[in-house]
């Protein structure tokens, strides 16, 4: 049996469900995950805007916890984090520790 090409795989093909991105939790397959350093950070909320998965969650304006859910550990979070005095607020660390 010859796979189909990328260009004759129907649209949606591999969606097994249409639906919302929130039934379908994402992080159990991480390798590094983010830690939030809370003294650090200076509430700019850029990893809330550049996260792709809506993993970091706010309350009241400010800066909450992560919804580790759906973190699918990609450190993008990390990387826009400009931090207090060059320290970042959000740093990546093997998953498990």
């Amino acid at each position: 049996m010859k796979l189909k090409g990328w260009k004759e795989v129907n649209p949606g093909a591999v969606i097994t469900e249409a639906g919302s991105a929130l039934k379908f939790k994402t992080g159990s397959w991480r390798a590094f995950r983010p830690k939030w350093i809370e003294e650090n950070c200076i509430q700019c909320l850029f990893c809330w805007i550049y996260c792709p998965d809506m993993a970091i969650k706010v309350k009241d304006g400010k800066r909450a916890e992560f919804d580790y859910d759906y973190c699918k550990g990609c450190g993008i979070c990390a990387l826009e984090c400009p931090g207090k005095k060059g320290n970042k607020a959000i740093v990546m660390e093997e998953e498990g520790k």
